[in-house]
């Protein structure tokens, strides 16, 4: 059985930012493809309640994903925990990590280095601002640099 994890991102006062919804769309349509059978939506509360989590998981809902294939971990706030709270939530180390594709690379580093038999997969772009997406990719460059060579740990 794989698992996917959909790691969260921003849920905002109107609702969840396009990026969590782009995510967790993408999520559905692993689920409903068959590429997995089990999702672990993954995001604590941020500046805007409910959790990132919780607003997954009622997208999932909403796009078709039956409840009992849906898990929360609803504590963590950063990349490193995201993987970390999923582990005791996960039956064997083969995952796909849900995430953006300059996020991607990050991640799957994070969850190898936690043991896990790490793929991804990234939603499409379509419709995605061009500035957020250019921030994110700069930001994302460092951010693997730091963790690649344990400056972040």
């Amino acid at each position: 059985m794989t698992t996917g994890l959909i790691l969260g991102a921003a849920v905002w006062a109107t609702g969840p930012s396009p990026t969590l919804a782009r995510r967790t769309r993408h999520g559905a349509q692993l689920y409903h493809a068959g590429a997995v059978q089990r999702l672990i939506v993954c995001g604590g509360l941020g500046r805007h309640p409910p959790s990132e989590a919780h607003v997954m998981a009622a997208l999932l809902e909403a796009e078709g994903v039956p409840a009992s294939a849906v898990v929360l971990e609803d504590r963590s706030t950063t990349t490193r925990e995201n993987i970390r709270f999923a582990l005791p939530l996960l039956d064997e180390a083969d995952v796909i990590v849900i995430t953006d594709w300059s996020h991607a690379p990050r991640a799957r580093l994070i969850a190898r280095r936690h043991g896990l038999r790490a793929r991804s997969s990234s939603p499409s772009l379509k419709g995605a601002r061009i500035w957020p997406q250019t921030k994110m990719a700069g930001r994302e460059v460092f951010a693997y640099l730091a963790h690649a060579f344990h400056i972040v740990r």
